[in-house]
């Protein structure tokens, strides 16, 4: 067995202290939980959920500004969304849902990022054009 010796703050080194004998089992699963080869559970749905498939199906099809700025997921997608939500607000989400959120919110978070990218190409756009139309 290999010896660490970590210099940590002072208040750290007492919470640790009373986890002395777990330490090694807990830095294991830390570094598990946080291996970049061990995509997140949401990572892993977002290839197959219904919503990402239809961002990136609308994307292949070469979108122009207007298309891109006035993208929205389906309707069935929303009515999902607003019962992961609902229930989060009560109830509270199993590990899966919370994954299945996590997928929209990346969705919708990509969404935004394009339409800003869009829109402000657009906005560049048409100035040049109104500059030289004046």
């Amino acid at each position: 067995m290999t010896t660490i010796t970590l210099e940590v703050p002072d208040e750290l080194a007492a919470r640790l202290d009373a986890v002395r004998a777990q330490l090694p089992d807990l830095l294991s699963q830390v570094l598990e939980q946080s291996s970049p080869t061990t995509p997140s559970l949401a990572l892993q749905l977002a290839a197959t959920h219904p919503a990402y498939r239809q961002m990136m199906d609308f994307l292949a099809t070469s979108p122009t500004r207007e298309q891109l700025i006035n993208f929205q997921i389906s309707a069935t997608a929303q009515e999902r969304l607003a019962e992961l939500l609902d229930k989060n607000r009560g109830e509270g989400l199993t590990e899966a849902e919370s994954a299945e959120l996590d997928v929209y919110e990346l969705v919708h978070h990509s969404v935004i990022r394009l339409k800003a990218h869009g829109l402000s190409a657009y906005n560049t756009m048409w100035s040049v054009s109104r500059d030289t139309d004046e």
